[in-house]
């Protein structure tokens, strides 16, 4: 989990996230991204669509998407 936190914020260029973290309100939350973190996931080898990071609200719920992939 913090590994994936940890990813995740260097993508969003902040310092930290945290599970109650709205994904839309981060100022970085753009096209671009969204491709990092598909791209990120991929090297994990951890396929996710556009369509299913669309659902994801916070990053609780992200990270429980990726965690249901694995």
């Amino acid at each position: 989990m913090q590994g994936f936190y940890k990813k995740l914020s260097d993508i969003l260029e902040v310092d930290s996230v945290k599970d109650s973290d709205i994904l839309r309100d981060f100022e970085n939350w753009d096209s671009l991204t969204i491709l990092s973190i598909l791209a990120m996931l991929d090297s994990e080898s951890i396929s996710l669509s556009t369509e299913e990071l669309d659902k994801c609200i916070s990053v609780i719920d992200l990270y429980e998407m990726v965690k249901n992939k694995k």
